[in-house]
């Protein structure tokens, strides 16, 4: 199985260079064959990874020496085991119907745009597959800088909004403040332990003292903000929702805002060994999700409620690692991209059917136009809302259930961001769907459901969405049944030897699970109510709303701390020091050779006594040179 293992990231590699480069030449139905093609080659060979993964254990294959400097040596080399073989699966299982979606949804596109938007879809998925199957740190940030280069064509792929743009560009600039980060922790590896290979990194993490795992872990955890939109550095996730609909499914669901979650959890027993570190992870993520999830109250733009919805959901990911519920956080990263991608592609179905209308305010009584989009929309809701027994609440409640073993605090906290969840999901659910239409009459004339190229993609995960869970069934309910617990041992197994299990007795999960699911049922059935029926009020978003309604301001606060004195800063550095002292000096060496060579050029007067005049004095000057020459070597050969 190692001599195919190659074959999982090339075939889109094959993917992006045929349609990039043949983009001015390709066919639309072409265009789109190869693309979904190659990740649906690469879903078949990643099965099959995972099957001899599952059956034998772990696999790896070494290509050649991509650096070989002095004692350091770091191989291209590929590692699927259990946890990479799991991300393989969702990233190009989730990938494939991403891609068959945007065939239908983009197909209004030119040609030309067609094969670019699949090309940079291509690259995409490449470059995530590269991060997932590295074998060593280096080979996960070529392709964690992949998927940061991918995100910022793809978010700007409407190029020509300059809205737009600034978006790419501002995810592009917040992801590499964490990637240095990542990168900071690369070197310190390599100056500690002359290695960067995952094997010989944690067979030989006793050499590290305690300052530098913390060190080590929490420059990883700085990277990992960045990639994965925590605070502070949340704020491009949202803005992302400039790309098209497929694409901020395919960044926020399977791949590029999981790739933090991955490589903590490949990292897992250097976070371990950093309690601290831990800590501040589960502080940073239960204060993004609830934070997030109260932005998320008050939006009424489809794609931006599902957007601080995911910063939200990427959160609890983070409370479960700094908790140490690894086996959780990745739980919860599958049934995320489930349930996710479904209501990103549902909420694309809407707006394909809204003729791009993005309000949920100018929404309202869908359900009986789209059929299909309505009620797989509802499951992923949900799904996401905690349900049982839909996959969401089996993965957040494991979560959960780890934080109140850490500390009751982090539960009580993590309880109040689900029931935030379920109303700002049943929200958006009903104001999109039940009640009225509020939109124009022509909006209404053409509302029709998607093509089936969208809503199988639909169909597919909404049934993940349903019966995902049953793959983590908790013991309290079946005891031995948690199936990716068992899985995914061998890569927490140095975790799982130095840590102390806290095991909460069957009567206390009971009590959790009954009352969490008893207030998530009371939260959507009060935001069903509220707002099945719903009429605009131009008071609705005063006060403390309209502070939720403006995501608390953070995003001006940045632009008055960070944005504008560094462009202040900029302005005075070009008009002062470009313009007087750089370009002063250029401009100044230039304006004294011109003036020298126009008095120069008076000499070439075409007088032949001034020019024998000029030998003359020329020849006495170096005579004269020459006499004082001799005479100072004279004088310090008689002094030494």
């Amino acid at each position: 199985m190692s001599k195919i293992i190659y074959l999982v990231p090339l075939f889109p590699l094959i993917g992006f260079l045929i349609n990039g480069l043949g983009r001015k030449f390709l066919s639309k139905p072409l265009i789109s064959i190869i693309a979904s093609g190659a990740i649906l080659a690469s879903f078949i060979v990643s099965v099959l990874l995972f099957i001899n993964v599952k059956n034998t254990g772990s696999i790896s294959a070494a290509y050649f020496d991509f650096i070989n400097f002095a004692n350091v040596v770091i191989p291209f080399a590929f590692q699927i085991d259990q946890l990479s073989s799991l991300f393989l699966l969702i990233i190009t299982g989730i990938g494939f119907l991403i891609h068959l979606y945007s065939s239908a949804y983009m197909h209004e596109e030119t040609s030309h745009h067609y094969a670019r938007y699949f090309a940079y879809l291509n690259l995409f998925v490449f470059s995530m597959l590269l991060l997932v199957m590295g074998a060593n740190y280096v080979i996960m940030f070529i392709g964690w800088e992949g998927v940061g280069l991918c995100s910022y064509l793809l978010i700007g792929y409407w190029f020509k909004n300059i809205n737009y743009t600034y978006a790419a560009k501002k995810a592009f600039v917040m992801n590499r403040i964490g990637d240095l980060g990542f990168l900071l922790a690369v070197f310190w590896l390599i100056n500690k332990l002359g290695t960067v290979a995952y094997v010989d990194v944690f067979a030989n993490v006793s050499k590290l003292s305690q300052a530098d795992i913390t060190i080590i872990t929490t420059l990883l955890f700085i990277g990992a903000m960045g990639k994965s939109a925590q605070i502070p550095l949340y704020t491009w996730l949202p803005d992302a929702m400039a790309g098209p609909t497929p694409v901020s499914a395919l960044i926020h669901a399977a791949t590029m805002v999981t790739a933090g979650i991955y490589m903590i959890a490949r990292s897992n027993i250097l976070y371990t060994m950093a309690p601290q570190t831990q800590a501040f992870i589960a502080v940073i993520g239960l204060a993004t999700a609830l934070f997030a999830a109260s932005i998320a109250l008050k939006q009424d733009d489809i794609k931006k409620v599902l957007a601080y919805s995911t910063v939200s959901q990427l959160g609890y990911m983070f409370l479960g690692l700094g908790v140490g519920a690894y086996t959780g956080a990745v739980f919860h990263v599958m049934t995320h991209a489930f349930f996710k991608a479904l209501l990103f592609l549902g909420a694309g179905s809407v707006i394909h059917a809204m003729h791009h209308e993005q309000d949920i305010r100018k929404m309202g009584g869908l359900k009986k136009y789209l059929p299909i989009t309505h009620i797989t929309f509802l499951l992923g809701c949900l799904a996401i809302a905690g349900v049982p027994p839909f996959s969401g609440f089996f993965s957040k409640d494991e979560i959960l259930t780890a934080a109140y073993a850490k500390n009751p605090l982090l539960y009580y906290f993590g309880m109040a961001g689900a029931l935030m969840t379920s109303f700002y999901m049943f929200r958006l659910y009903a104001l999109t769907f039940l009640g009225k239409f509020r939109g124009t009459h022509e909006q209404e004339h053409h509302l029709h459901e998607s093509p089936l190229a969208m809503t199988i993609p639909l169909l597919v995960l909404a049934a993940l969405s349903v019966v995902g869970g049953f793959i983590g069934v908790p013991e309290v309910f079946k005891a031995d049944s948690h199936w990716l617990e068992h899985f995914l041992s061998p890569i927490f197994a140095q975790s799982a030897a130095l840590t102390e299990s806290h095991h909460l007795s069957h009567s206390t999960e009971y009590t959790m699970i009954g009352t969490s699911t008893a207030l998530i049922l009371v939260t959507i059935i009060f935001a069903w109510k509220k707002f099945s029926n719903y009429v605009p009020n131009e008071g609705e978003n005063e006060g403390f709303n309209k502070l939720l309604a403006n995501k608390w301001y953070v995003d001006e606060l940045y632009n008055s701390i960070i944005v504008k004195p560094i462009e202040l800063f900029s302005g005075l550095l070009k008009n002062v020091i470009e313009k007087n002292v750089i370009d002063g000096a250029v401009n100044g060496v230039g304006k004294l050779v011109v003036a020298s060579s126009r008095q120069l050029r008076l000499i070439q007067n075409g007088q032949v006594g001034s020019y024998i005049l000029i030998m003359v004095v020329f020849i006495i000057v170096f005579l004269f040179a020459w006499i004082n020459d001799l005479t100072i070597v004279r004088f310090f050969n008689k002094l030494f």
